[in-house]
């Protein structure tokens, strides 16, 4: 999907020309989308929309190019497909595993990592959770499933499309999954509930090639930055109904705007 919403007019401002022709080098910003995060994307692949895509969308207007949109169903994909040089942008929590080959941006949304567990389950804390026989369902390839696979020490991870689904499949001990969509889904389902306490704080960041020059990296960091500093980041999630925290300023001169317009 190729959005053909571009503002050219006004003058440019700081690195935009150099991370116009590296974060757009075919023309247009590729950005790759995970539909399957509801706290920031919703929608469809021909017209998705979110916190995440609203971005997307700014920065293409900044750099004066259209944006290119490629949807997906899970993290995994838009990552492979920055360390493969099909994408542009894209939209991924940060973590180690993760960061040896993209680079992060600071956060602009966190998220919380819960549990899922059967009602009548003896687990009441994230520690209880990590033990000998308890298996944990996670998305593959997920933030929590990379944040899991390196912090548990007695629980076993068991792997599928959907931490809740395969837990329910499965009849596992817990689920893991992001705090709301959790929320949502206890609901729905009777006989479950959440685990108060989140065993992780999802920090999303956008994430682009780590190639690219130092200023157009800086260029792309100054960029979310400002969006958190100006109520952009507030605004996108109030319009999509979603209550999430927007991630503190990383730098105190987040007011700076690098804008083309």
């Amino acid at each position: 999907m190729v959005d053909e919403l571009v503002d050219h007019h006004g003058g440019e401002h700081g690195d935009v020309p150099q991370a116009r022709a590296e974060l757009a080098a075919t023309g247009a910003l590729r950005a790759h989308i995970n539909l399957g995060n509801p706290v920031l994307t919703h929608g469809t692949p021909q017209d998705p929309g979110g916190v995440s895509v609203d971005i997307a969308r700014e920065a293409a207007r900044r750099l004066g190019v259209p944006v290119e949109f490629t949807c997906v169903d899970a993290a995994r994909h838009s990552f492979d497909a920055l360390v493969q040089g099909r994408a542009d942008l894209a939209f991924l929590a940060d973590e180690p595993a993760r960061a040896a080959q993209v680079a992060f941006t600071p956060p602009y949304v966190l998220i919380e990592g819960v549990f899922v567990v059967p009602d009548d389950s003896p687990i009441t804390t994230v520690q209880e959770a990590d033990r000998p026989g308890v298996r944990i369902g996670v998305k593959e390839g997920s933030a929590y499933d990379l944040y899991l696979t390196r912090t548990l020490a007695h629980a076993q991870l068991v792997r599928g499309a959907e931490g809740v689904d395969v837990y329910l499949d499965e009849a596992l001990e817990a689920g893991a999954g992001v705090r709301q969509p959790a929320t949502r889904w206890v609901q729905e389902h009777p006989g479950h509930r959440v685990v108060p306490q989140r065993f992780q704080e999802i920090a999303q960041c956008a994430a682009t090639r780590p190639d690219l020059s130092q200023s157009t990296l800086a260029w792309v960091a100054q960029f979310v930055e400002e969006l958190k500093a100006s109520g952009f980041i507030a605004d996108s999630l109030a319009r999509a109904g979603q209550e999430a925290t927007v991630a503190p300023p990383r730098w105190p001169a987040a007011a700076q705007v690098l804008t083309s317009c």
